[in-house]
């Protein structure tokens, strides 16, 4: 059953990790290496069944093959899920543990901080590997990834705009932005300083007078950000608040914002949003600027280097714009299709060259 899981989307190694001592059992995916290592967090999650984590895993690190390629990173797609409550479980050793079994790899998976994981435990994992990122500054790596996320999410904003509007100018354009936390907020200081207006909602009271007192911007109820007239709508929160309910209520021209999975489905949600005209910039290019910015780490983080990749941001929003045209296909399709093509690409080029077979980090 599980080979037949990771036949249907080409898997290439799912790799079972338990340590008795520490009561470390974590599951760690490889999707796609053509383009290079596979880049992806861990995840700490308590899963009520193995079943449930295995299919977890498998979906997130397939979904960052896409999101490393869409992105225009030459890293591949892997994830890692360790199973248990982390209020209960987590420790130096259980990390240093586990980092064991990712040096283990030999470079093929190299990790980050994930849901329920953190700067600390990448810095424990380091203690084994130096096959990690998102680990202490003090160790050269690139800090907070979120700074980097927000210009990642303005960029995409930008070129969104020039497609619809004809200019990347974002000056007195109407922003309503769905969530205002550390990202969010990050994304509505550059809008502020652009000279766009501002409509916020959250529902952390605290965050939303933060942006009114700084940004000067207009609050909403939770539920009126989908009702008010605006430019583009950015869900920078929960996932699936494009669905049948919230798309037809839009008064926008374009949706681009930082949150995952915005669409409730993906072929369904993206036509209907294609149907009443508005642009939909898909999410998974939108917020990689964090993966782009952690990824520098890989050849000895130099912040020049990242800021300018991740401002590529906007040229890969374009790329996708052209083949959703060219292809008279959503935006949403175009983006998995911009991944695949450079995917298959890579993989005709790497037909006719020897690979080198031994990843190494600058780092150590």
């Amino acid at each position: 059953m599980i080979f037949e899981k990771m036949e249907h989307h080409d898997y290439e190694q799912l790799v079972f990790c338990q340590d008795k001592a520490t009561g470390l059992k974590a599951i760690i995916c490889i999707h796609d290496t053509t383009l290079g290592p596979a880049l992806g967090g861990t995840r700490f999650w308590n899963y009520e069944t193995e079943e449930e984590a295995i299919t977890d895993v498998l979906r997130l690190a397939r979904g960052m093959t896409y999101k490393n390629a869409a992105a225009g990173l030459n890293i591949g797609g892997g994830k890692a899920v360790i199973i248990g409550d982390p209020k209960e479980i987590k420790s130096e050793e259980l990390f240093r543990a586990f980092g064991r079994f990712v040096h283990s790899l030999n470079g093929r998976y190299i990790t980050a901080e994930d849901v329920n994981t953190t700067v600390q435990d990448m810095d424990n994992i380091y203690l084994e590997t130096p096959y990690v990122t998102g680990i202490s500054e003090s160790y050269g790596s690139s800090g907070n990834p979120s700074p980097k996320t927000a210009l990642g999410v303005y960029m995409a904003m930008k070129r969104t705009a020039q497609e619809v509007f004809g200019t990347d100018s974002l000056k007195n354009r109407t922003i309503a932005v769905q969530g205002v936390g550390t990202v969010a907020y990050a994304v509505c200081e550059y809008l502020h300083k652009e000279g766009a207006k501002l409509i916020v909602t959250d529902i952390n009271e605290e965050a939303v007078q933060r942006a009114v007192d700084n940004f000067g911007a207009e609050a909403v109820g939770v539920d009126d950000i989908y009702d008010v007239e605006a430019d583009i709508y950015s869900p920078c929160a929960l996932g699936a608040t494009l669905n049948d309910d919230t798309i037809p209520r839009l008064k926008v021209k374009a949706v681009c914002g930082a949150a995952n999975n915005q669409l409730a489905s993906t072929q369904k949600h993206s036509e209907m949003l294609e149907e009443r005209g508005i642009l939909y910039a898909p999410d998974f290019v939108v917020n990689s600027g964090g993966v782009i910015n952690v990824s520098d780490e890989l050849e000895g983080y130099d912040e020049e280097r990242a800021v300018h990749k991740v401002k590529g941001i906007y040229k890969q929003m374009g790329k996708i714009f052209d083949i959703a045209k060219r292809d008279n296909i959503s935006t949403a399709f175009a983006a998995n299709k911009l991944a695949e093509e450079r995917l298959e690409a890579m993989k005709n080029v790497k037909s006719k060259f020897l690979q080198n077979p031994m990843h190494t980090l600058s780092r150590r």
